[in-house]
C-alpha cells in the first residue's frame, strides 16, 4: 500500500474542505492540527482552491494535503503544483487515473459499481471513492458491492457524519471515510475556528472510543491474585475468570499471577483501533514499546503499551470493537 494511502487510514477521517477565501486556509490547517486530525482534501470546486492548497503546504506542511473533485489531468498538475499528495476524484475517469500514474501521485477516483470497480483494478488501484456514500446505498449496499473485489478498499464520502461514521469504520474493508461536518463551509467562512477544533476533537474521540478497560494489579504469586480475586467477589460480586497470566474480576480488575509491567500496575484503554489510536497519540509525543505488540490471526494490533509510565502504572492500548 502507499505511504499516503497508509497515512489515510492511520488519520481515519478525511476532512472535506470547500473553502472560498484562501487567506482562511492556513487557519482551517492549524485548526485541524489543533484537533488531533492533520488532514484535509481541498476540493477544486472554487477559484481559491489552488491557493488554499500552496498556503498550507507552505505554512502548515505536518497537514497530510489532497485536492478533490479534480475532474481533468490539468487540475492534477495544479494540484501537485501547490503540494497535493494525494488525488480524489468524484468518479473513474481513465484519463486522469493514467496521467496520476504517470506522476506517481496516489489516486482516489470515486466508484460505485461493479464496473468501476473493476476498472479501477486493472489500472493498479488500491483505493476508491465510494461517493455518494449514502445516496448509492450506504453500508449495506457498499458490503454487497464489494464483495468480488477483495482486493479494493475503500473510502466512503457524501453523508458521513459523527452518528454513522463508527458503523462505516467497523467494516474492515474501509480505509477511512470522508466528510465534511468538522469544517462545514460557513464555519470557515466566519472564521468560526475554536468551533472547526472542537468538532474535530469530537470526531476524533468518537471515531478512537477511549475508555477506561481495566486496572492491573500486579502480584508475587498466583495465590495472592486468587485471594485478591476471591475478595472482590465476595465483597461486590464480581465474577472471577482465570487467564494463562491473570485472573480477571469481572472485566474490570486484572490480577497478574506475577510481577508485570508498572510499578504499581498498569491500566488498559480501550480503543476501536489499536493502529490508529497509536498514529494518534504518536502525534502528541508518545512512544512506544514495540516489544509489547500483539496481533491478531489477520495481523490487526490489540494491544500495545506506551513506553512511559503514567503516576508509576504502565498504560497500555487494548482493542475493543464498539458497538455501532
Amino acid at each position: 500500500m502507499h505511504e499516503v494511502l497508509i497515512q489515510i487510514k492511520e488519520m481515519g477521517i478525511v476532512p472535506v474542505v470547500r473553502i472560498d477565501d484562501e487567506q482562511k486556509a492556513v487557519p482551517l490547517a492549524k485548526a485541524l492540527l489543533a484537533g488531533g486530525l492533520p488532514c484535509a482534501e481541498i476540493t477544486f470546486r472554487t477559484d481559491a482552491a489552488q491557493g488554499a492548497m500552496e498556503r498550507i503546504s507552505r505554512e502548515v506542511p505536518e497537514v497530510l494535503m489532497g485536492a478533490g473533485t479534480v475532474l481533468t489531468t490539468e487540475q492534477v498538475d495544479r494540484a501537485i503544483d501547490s503540494g497535493a499528495a494525494f488525488i480524489v476524484s468524484p468518479g473513474f475517469n481513465p484519463k486522469v487515473v493514467e496521467h496520476c500514474a504517470k506522476k506517481s501521485i496516489p489516486i482516489v477516483p470515486g466508484c460505485t459499481n461493479p464496473s468501476d470497480m473493476e476498472a479501477a483494478i486493472e489500472a493498479g488501484i488500491e483505493t476508491v471513492k465510494f461517493f455518494p456514500a449514502e445516496e448509492s446505498g450506504g453500508l449495506k449496499y457498499l458490503k454487497a458491492v464489494s464483495a468480488p473485489f477483495p482486493m479494493l478498499t475503500f473510502i466512503p464520502t457524501g453523508g458521513i457524519n459523527a452518528e454513522n461514521l463508527n458503523s462505516y469504520l467497523a467494516f474492515d474493508r474501509i480505509l477511512a471515510c470522508g466528510g465534511s461536518w468538522m469544517v462545514k463551509s460557513h464555519l470557515i467562512h466566519e472564521g468560526r475556528f475554536d468551533e472547526i477544533i472542537l468538532l474535530t476533537k469530537q470526531a476524533m474521540n468518537k471515531m478512537l472510543g477511549f475508555h477506561l478497560a481495566h486496572l492491573g494489579i500486579n502480584n508475587e504469586t498466583e495465590e495472592q491474585a486468587h485471594s485478591a480475586a476471591k475478595l472482590w467477589q465476595n465483597l461486590f460480586n464480581f465474577n472471577i475468570r482465570s487467564q494463562e497470566t491473570a485472573i480477571f474480576s469481572d472485566t474490570w480488575i486484572e490480577h497478574m499471577k506475577s510481577p508485570w509491567l508498572g510499578e504499581n500496575g498498569h491500566i488498559a484503554i480501550g480503543t476501536s483501533n489499536v493502529g490508529r489510536a497509536m498514529a494518534y497519540l504518536k502525534r502528541k509525543g508518545c512512544e512506544f514499546s514495540m516489544e509489547t505488540k500483539k496481533t491478531d490471526e489477520t495481523g490487526e494490533m490489540t494491544v500495545i503499551y506506551l513506553k512511559d509510565q503514567i503516576a508509576n502504572f504502565a498504560v497500555h492500548l487494548l482493542r475493543v470493537k464498539q458497538e455501532v
